[in-house]
């Protein structure tokens, strides 16, 4: 697993496994609306495999992310070459975690719940309401879980 620590690829002080998680990040939202628009266009059981494929590699791509964290001496040693304030990227941090983390809960659900809606029948139909509701918080959750993540690598890979 060396590659994962050489030099990344766009060109920061960044190694490469945070390059490659923080593009992730980065099209996460465009990956998920383009997903959203099969439902929109009544493509239920597509939307639904893009949902459940696009949920399933987030999750191993957080994996992923934590593996690399952990083996790469965590925060303070990505935050030794950053010129930032640390007290100030740790603040930015904990919003990030927390946004993540809540967005990670409620996703989960999101889509546990979609799916056994989604087999009995109840959605499309008397629970689509209350699918959307959840949808769209989730939605946001990962817009915001994407623009924290960026916000933490500037922080650490570019300023």
């Amino acid at each position: 697993m060396d590659y994962m620590f050489a030099e990344g690829f766009l060109g920061t002080r960044a190694p490469y496994f945070m390059d490659f998680v923080t593009l992730i990040v980065a099209v996460l939202p465009i990956i998920v609306y383009m997903s959203i628009l099969f439902a929109k266009k009544k493509l239920y059981k597509i939307h639904a495999l893009t949902q459940n494929i696009i949920f399933v590699f987030s999750v191993i791509v957080v994996g992923y992310f934590e593996y690399g964290v952990r083996v790469g001496g965590g925060f303070d040693a990505f935050m030794r070459e950053s010129e930032v304030s640390a007290t100030y990227a740790t603040i930015i941090l904990a919003v990030h975690i927390l946004i993540a983390f809540f967005t990670l809960v409620y996703w989960s659900v999101t889509v546990a719940k979609a799916n056994y809606q989604f087999s009995k029948g109840l959605i499309p139909g008397r629970k689509s309401n209350e699918h959307k509701l959840l949808a769209i918080k989730t939605f946001l959750g990962i817009v915001f879980t994407s623009f924290s993540g960026i916000w933490v690598y500037l922080l650490l890979f570019v300023y």
